[in-house]
């Protein structure tokens, strides 16, 4: 039996048992985050590094639909500091959503602010994390939102389950990789390992036999694993040796049942699947080095891999999982697809050069929606809009690229420039908006998962080459596509979503693979009030922090 897992089914069951004991009285859940400095080893190496409570990863949140959530985030450290919650949708409540300078000004060192949110026609699994700088790489955790009290799960109901953080250990610090990698004008260094829940497991080399996540499972039941890729700039296959998956939810929302030996995830995206310990009493290799470990198998016994793991440049399998993703579509989980589209948008993502006078080569690496890198401003542009602040930003961020040009044909190696700006795209409220954001090959294809804050997304397409606006939206899926938060943008081709834009305030769309946020892959949406109070932003907290 293996140590490190013969608590854990107890705990994650005594959680579960205790929240379900209290769900029908409260309906307020309040946690104390506090940043602090912690020294983590991991691989022969120990650092010193921001985490939450001390803990890496940090704490899980637990909530139920409906319920509110009351966070009080005191930073102990040097660092600025700000909390995400990613896919949280906050309702006309930006400030609670999060991003530095996007919808408030950073928590300085010895400051606390109160992230207050409610859970509104949401349940599955999110994620939180730091949102500034490179801090999410050690600054994170999973959400756990139950159904509301009574409201089964629409799939069968599991035995038990446990959640799943993938993420990455870097020896380094993180915020120092990133400073050498800018000053270069180059690409950062890449993470040592990959984890699991913070471990790296026993197939990476060097000391790591005592960072092996474990979870120890009995025969003929039923698990939910709830897998979240935290990972700072990795997409990420994952795969139990000897077992099969059944997908039941992306990003919270509930998909129609699936069986996969893999699944896929890119950073930011969240997946519930349920596993069944239907196989011989054994040790079984999760992906990404830990375990999944049978009651009363000894530790002597050597785990199986997995045989049925996709090359990494295997985009065929990926396509071919993606394409079973299915929104639910039931009653009780409708698919509200717009269908009559008001604003239709075309972004090109590139990656680019530019000028640079100190780095190495006298230029350095950048990256652009519709050729503009974005320009993160010293004041948060939720408190701009709100107060009506002028000169932080302009409201005329292009519906569509400056030049037409054959966006996957050859490398592009010339007039591979920039313009910068701090610029947004003002949305009328309640406006239905078709997004297709298209890869390029400005010095190469690359592959983007795309995150936007404050709306859930259908992904009503995708495909290879460039977007044909006169063919491709005759294969759209209009009546069950996938629902999700953040969605992949395939290397060398494009994905169109669409959405409502009724939630009022100024959301932030950006590539989660850190290393291209960092280089301006980035822009954020100014949707507008509508008709009354209901429709319009809320008054800001008093404690939001000042710039």
């Amino acid at each position: 039996m293996a140590s490190a897992a013969s608590s854990l089914p107890l705990l994650v069951s005594s959680l579960l048992l205790a929240l379900f004991a209290l769900g029908a009285h409260a309906d307020v859940k309040r946690y104390q985050f506090d940043i602090v400095m912690s020294n983590v080893s991991r691989l022969c190496h120990e650092k010193a590094m921001v985490t939450v409570n001390g803990s890496y990863p940090g704490p899980t949140i637990y909530a139920r639909e409906g319920d509110r959530v009351i966070v009080n985030v005191t930073n102990h450290v040097k660092h600025n500091m700000t909390i995400h919650w990613h896919g949280l949708k906050q309702r006309r409540n930006g400030w609670a959503d999060g991003p530095a300078y996007v919808t408030q000004c950073p928590i300085g060192s010895g400051g606390s602010y109160v992230y207050d949110f409610n859970v509104t026609r949401q349940r599955g699994t999110l994620w939180w994390h730091a949102h500034i700088a490179w801090m999410r790489a050690t600054v994170h955790g999973a959400i756990v939102i139950l159904p509301a009290a009574g409201v089964p799960y629409p799939f069968p109901k599991p035995d038990d389950e446990a959640e799943i953080v993938l993420g990455e250990w870097w020896h380094a610090d993180v915020e120092t990789v990133e400073r050498q990698g800018s000053m270069l004008g180059m690409a950062p260094n890449m993470s040592d390992a990959h984890t699991i829940n913070g471990k790296p497991g026993p197939l990476v080399p060097f000391c790591s036999e005592k960072h092996t996540y474990a979870l120890q499972v009995q025969s003929g039941k039923t698990y939910l694993l709830r897998i979240i890729n935290a990972a700072v700039n990795d997409e990420l296959f994952f795969s139990i040796a000897g077992h099969n998956m059944t997908v039941v939810e992306i990003d919270a929302t509930y998909t129609k049942p699936f069986a996969a030996s893999t699944v896929q995830l890119s950073p930011g995206q969240t997946m519930n699947v349920l596993v069944s310990a239907d196989q011989s009493p054994g040790r079984y290799f999760m992906v990404a080095k830990p375990f999944n470990d049978y009651a009363g198998v000894p530790t002597s016994v050597v785990p199986a891999l997995p045989q049925t793991m996709p090359a990494t440049n295997s985009t065929g399998s990926v396509a071919a999982f993606h394409d079973k993703l299915r929104s639910l579509n039931s009653p009780r989980y409708p698919a509200d697809v717009p269908l009559a589209v008001d604003r239709h948008l075309l972004y090109t993502i590139g990656l680019n050069i530019d000028p640079c006078e100190t780095c190495l080569n006298r230029s350095r690496l950048a990256a652009s929606l519709n050729n503009i890198t974005f320009v993160m401003p010293r004041t948060a542009l939720l408190q701009a809009h709100y107060y009506g602040q002028k000169g932080v930003f302009a409201a005329d961020f292009p519906d569509r690229p400056p030049a037409r040009f054959n966006y996957t044909g050859v490398p592009l190696t010339a007039g591979l420039g920039t313009s910068l700006g701090t610029r947004l795209s003002k949305i009328a409220y309640n406006a239905t908006v078709e997004l297709v954001l298209q890869d390029t090959n400005l010095l190469s294809v690359e592959s983007h998962p795309f995150h936007l804050h404050g709306y859930n997304f259908f992904v009503v397409g995708r495909g290879v080459g460039n977007f044909d606006p006169a063919k491709d939206p005759a294969k759209y899926n209009l009546v069950d596509p996938p629902e999700r938060n953040t969605v992949g943008v395939p290397a060398g081709g494009w994905t169109a979503i669409r959405f409502r834009a009724d939630n009022p305030g100024v959301w932030f769309l950006h590539c989660h693979l850190e290393v291209h946020t960092s280089w301006g892959l980035k822009m954020a949406f100014l949707v507008e009030d509508g008709s009354g109070p209901d429709e319009s932003v809320l008054p800001p907290p008093k404690d939001l922090p000042k710039c």
